[in-house]
C-alpha cells in the first residue's frame, strides 16, 4: 500500500482544514455536471485493466448524490463470483466496519446519507472501491471530512484500495496532510490511473 504522507508542502492543520474546505467547494461544483451513469464505462476499464484477483472480497458503497454510480461494477463482480460488502459507517472518530451484502438485500439508511446493508456479518476486504470528490496523480484524495476511509486503510494495510471517480475530478494536487492515505490506483470513465508513477 502506498505510504499514508504527503510529500506536499508541510501545512499547519488550520491551513490545511482551510484548502480542503476550499477544495470541496470547487471539486462540489465540478462534479454537478457528471453524469452518473457513466459508472457502466468506469467497470468496464476496471475490469479489462486492473481486475481484481480470483475469489477476492470486494467492499463497495452504494452511490450517493451526484457521486459515480458504480453498481454496475459490482454487479460484474458479484456475476464473476466475488463476495460483495458494503460499509456500514459509525460514530464519528471510528473507522468504517463492513458487512457481507449482496444484491436484492436489505439497505437501511446510514447517516448522512448513506444506504447501509442492514444485516450481515462483519467481513474484512481485500479490495476496497472508495469514494472521492477530487484526486490527483500521486494518488492523495480528497474525502468529505470525516476520515472514515483513512482510519480505516490504516487497519488494513494487506488491502487494495481503488479510487472511483469521474475523470473529471482529477486535480492537480489535492491538498493533504500526514493522516490522508494515498490510493496506488483510481478508476474512471476514460480508464484506470495508477498513481505515484
Amino acid at each position: 500500500m502506498v505510504a499514508p504522507h504527503s510529500d506536499s508542502t508541510a501545512f499547519c492543520a488550520e491551513l490545511l482544514t482551510g484548502l480542503k474546505a476550499e477544495a470541496r467547494r470547487h471539486a462540489l461544483a465540478r462534479r454537478a455536471g457528471c453524469d452518473p451513469r457513466l459508472g457502466a464505462p468506469l467497470a468496464e476499464q476496471l475490469l479489462a485493466e486492473a481486475p481484481p484477483p480470483p475469489g477476492a472480497l470486494v467492499a463497495g458503497f452504494w452511490p450517493m448524490g451526484e457521486e459515480i454510480d458504480i453498481r454496475p461494477l459490482l454487479q460484474a463482480l458479484e456475476a464473476r463470483g466475488h463476495p460483495l460488502a458494503l460499509p456500514v459507517t459509525p460514530r464519528r472518530g471510528q473507522p468504517l466496519i463492513f458487512r457481507r451484502w449482496r444484491f436484492g438485500a436489505a439497505l437501511a439508511r446510514g447517516p448522512m446519507g448513506t444506504s447501509q446493508p442492514a444485516e450481515g456479518e462483519a467481513v474484512t476486504p481485500d479490495w476496497l472501491l472508495v469514494p472521492l470528490l477530487a484526486f490527483d496523480r500521486a494518488g492523495r484524495r480528497l474525502g468529505y471530512g470525516g476520515g472514515y476511509y483513512d482510519r480505516t486503510l490504516a487497519l488494513l494495510p494487506g488491502a487494495t484500495p481503488i479510487g472511483c471517480a469521474y475523470a473529471a475530478q482529477e486535480v492537480a494536487e489535492v491538498p493533504a496532510g500526514p493522516e490522508d492515505w494515498r490510493l496506488p490506483m483510481v478508476a474512471t470513465e476514460t480508464g484506470v490511473v495508477r498513481c505515484g508513477v
